[in-house]
């Protein structure tokens, strides 16, 4: 086991199960009761032979049946409670883990889901931590009741006869080499098989987010052709995977048949001579019989463990991820003022998106960010917000650097209306509360009536309680837009960012936003992205961007009157040509 997973391991046992512990060991006496009643009644056969089919004695019939007939009650009564318990611990912690992690993913910087893809997550996250649902629950249970149940069981066959003992389990230790070999390769090949899992929930979250572009492009073939070949990747490393796992219960079979040969030939021997009776020997057998099978059972937990640390590994990959975007160490207060940017650089890896960008968005006025796609105009409101940090220069919002405010109150400063209206499958009413989550019916209904939802919404026989469906896909685009300014409007934080917030709506649904934008603006500092310039005309400043810097800005007519690119663009939208400045 390599260190971080046994740091995580620890760290889990810690947390988790040392809080069970009176659970546990409620647990654990079961399992010694459970493991144990397959000893007694190995031993019962000896009676029931001897005393009851050889000697023909009434009263040992009585006694000895109703003896494993006990047994037989007590071992299910100890099996029932200790299985209810153990996996109620092993719930507990896979939930809990489920919980942190998903705390832990949302603290993390935009960047880190740049790089990892949703269904790779989904995977971390729910698959991961059912694998280790195994190592909690069922290995624990076995561990505990199957060891108990090997101990007593070799004690039987050591009262019987320890010779036949030895000679019975003499092939057990020549399988600890072959043993630990197989382990180590249940590790590597599980880890390839958890990986090829998450490759194939990434492709099905594209399969299905994609499906409208799948199927208007016909690619049903396609992706049906590109989900194959990752499915049959995905089969051949699990199945290097259950090979090594089905390896362990082999081996010991293996051993089994070798015990069983010896202990028959010898055993039958002295039976036939006379120095044994049936019944030992009938004792001594039903032991024998019943040890390899939770010995095979404990080399497969053996492998499960390994297969757990795979996915320990995983795990500890994301929770030692750690953000880069921290909260300064004595925040400053929120304040309100000019938005401003002062020589901002800022670089995705190797490329430089903003090279000495500077601009004031004067508090209270529109300012409007316009140039072609690379541009860097993007950039600006994930800078404004933090999700990013500049290479060098400084944003400062009312004189105050965006990197001294507290995180938390910068964000609440900031409303963003963007292009893609994020919704979540829960009511429309619910949507918009999540603007301001503590805000009461009637402010969520005036907010909505102010975006100009309830135009659509009070037509609909739920009102504003109508379910959305996933991403918000029950409604058009036009109304998950105005959803999505109610919940601005709704925030009333005294910045507005809007990243091209019309720029996918027809004739009518643009002008209900625009007409809704126009009135959640007011008073507001407001920055807004614009593709289509006559959306932009009424802005008190439109500062034009290309290659990560201001290139010219102005009011409209000034930058008409300079006759520049902004002038130059204007003229070819105008002609009905969408091109590049």
């Amino acid at each position: 086991m390599s260190g971080s997973a046994k740091s995580l391991l620890v760290r889990l046992w810690r947390e988790h199960i040392v809080a069970f512990w009176p659970i546990l060991l409620g647990a654990t006496l079961l399992m010694v009761i459970e493991g144990g009643t397959l000893g007694l009644m190995s031993y019962l056969v000896q009676p029931l032979f001897d005393e009851v089919f050889v000697a023909g004695d009434a009263a040992a019939l009585t006694w000895v049946a109703f003896a494993i007939a006990g047994i037989f009650s007590v071992r299910a009564f100890a099996g029932f409670g200790q299985r209810l318990l153990i996996v109620k611990v092993g719930l507990r912690v896979t939930t809990d883990l489920q919980t942190r992690l998903i705390a832990h993913l949302l603290a993390l910087d935009a960047r880190f889901f740049q790089d990892n893809s949703p269904g790779a997550l989904i995977e971390r996250v729910r698959g991961d931590t059912f694998a280790l649902q195994g190592l909690a629950s069922a290995t624990l249970m076995s561990i505990g009741r199957d060891t108990i149940a090997v101990i007593s069981l070799v004690t039987v066959m050591v009262v019987a006869d320890w010779q036949w003992a030895l000679m019975a389990l003499a092939g057990v230790p020549l399988l600890i080499v072959p043993l630990y070999s197989v382990q180590k390769r249940i590790r590597s090949t599980t880890f390839d098989a958890r990986e090829a899992a998450s490759d194939l929930s990434t492709q099905l979250d594209e399969i299905f987010h994609g499906m409208v572009s799948i199927k208007v492009n016909r690619l049903e073939r396609y992706e049906n052709s590109r989900f194959g070949k990752q499915i049959a990747h995905f089969l051949g490393r699990q199945m290097r995977a259950e090979r090594g796992k089905a390896a362990s219960p082999a081996l010991i079979d293996l051993s089994s048949a070798i015990g069983f040969l010896v202990v028959v030939y010898f055993g039958g021997s002295q039976i036939i001579s006379g120095e044994k009776s049936l019944g030992e020997f009938m004792s001594f057998f039903t032991a024998l019989a019943l040890v390899f099978d939770p010995m095979r059972r404990l080399s497969t937990i053996a492998g499960q463990i390994q297969a757990a640390m795979a996915s320990l590994e995983r795990l500890y990959a994301v929770l030692e991820t750690q953000p880069t975007i921290l909260a300064p160490a004595q925040p400053v207060a929120v304040r309100t003022g000019d938005v401003v940017f002062d020589e901002v650089r800022f670089a995705y890896e190797e490329s430089e998106v903003l090279r000495g960008l500077s601009f004031t968005a004067q508090q209270g006025k529109t300012t409007a960010l316009v140039g072609p796609s690379g541009a860097g105009k993007s950039t600006v409101f994930s800078l404004l917000t933090r999700l990013v940090d500049p290479g060098s220069g400084r944003i400062t919002i009312g004189g105050a650097a965006t990197t001294d405010v507290d995180i938390a109150e910068l964000r609440d400063s900031l409303a963003l209306v963007g292009q893609d209206s994020t919704l979540f499958d829960d009511t429309i009413a619910q949507n918009i509360r999540l603007g301001r989550l503590d805000a009461s019916d009637d402010e969520v209904r005036a907010a909505a009536e102010a975006a100009s939802v309830l135009e659509f919404a009070d037509q609909m026989p739920l009102g504003l309680d109508t379910p959305v469906g996933p991403r918000g896909s029950g409604l058009s685009g036009g109304q998950r837009q105005r959803v999505t300014i109610a919940r601005a409007m709704l925030r009333n934080a005294p910045i507005l960012l809007l990243d091209e917030p019309t720029s996918a709506l027809d004739a009518r649904s643009e002008k209900l936003v625009g007409e809704a934008l126009d009135r959640l603006s007011q008073g507001r500092t407001t920055l807004v992205i614009a593709h289509r310039l006559s959306t932009i005309r009424n802005a008190d400043l439109i500062v034009v961007m290309d290659k990560g810097h201001v290139v010219e800005q102005g009011s409209h007519a000034e930058l008409m009157a300079a006759d520049g690119a902004y002038a130059r663009l204007h003229q070819l939208q105008s002609a009905g040509v969408t091109a590049p400045l």
